[in-house]
């Protein structure tokens, strides 16, 4: 973990990353999930239609099917993506009153990242790779860093991502979460 300026951030790699350091990322979320009385709501963001956007969403199902306890919004049956993002986030706010928000969400980085987990405070811009002009969200965000940024062809690099890499993000992002309850 990393302090700098009162900036939390935590990145876990899944190619070298320990166990101790796994259950050094679930202890931090557990401890930013307990320390508000506020609603914790998981906001998994990202497509089906895209390899490398689904992990969001792949992230929402594996922790609804193991019955996490906190709200999720973001699934592979019901995904929050750009054309709905607007909505939903409407829909939390009437539905909870000042939830702190934990959003969950693919990234392009470069080769070396691939496979990392990113656990930092403050809004995650969604779609910001792409030049996609969507609303900031989260007190706090999960990025899975699925594929190298490719500045000519970004919306390339989401959907030549390996789904392997993909779901392996999933896994260990969902198990994580899991161990912090």
């Amino acid at each position: 973990m990393n302090m700098q300026n009162n900036t939390l951030y935590f990145r876990y790699s899944t190619e070298s990353s320990t166990e101790e350091d796994m259950n050094e990322m679930s202890l931090l979320l557990r401890t930013l999930c307990r320390a508000s009385d506020s609603d914790i709501v998981f906001l998994c963001i990202g497509s089906d239609r895209s390899t490398g956007d689904s992990y969001g969403p792949f992230v929402g199902t594996m922790l609804k099917e193991q019955n996490f306890p906190f709200h999720v919004f973001g699934t592979i049956s019901e995904p929050v993506h750009a054309l709905n993002l607007k909505v939903i986030l409407k829909e939390i706010h009437h539905q909870f009153s000042n939830p702190i928000i934990f959003g969950v969400d693919a990234c392009l980085g470069d080769n070396h990242q691939i496979g990392s987990i990113i656990l930092k405070e403050g809004p995650l811009t969604p779609g910001y790779a792409i030049s996609s002009l969507l609303p900031a969200v989260g007190n706090y965000h999960l990025k899975g860093i699925v594929n190298y940024f490719d500045p000519d062809y970004p919306v390339n690099s989401l959907n030549s991502t390996r789904l392997d890499t993909v779901m392996s993000l999933a896994k260990t992002t969902s198990t994580i979460l899991l161990r912090s309850v």
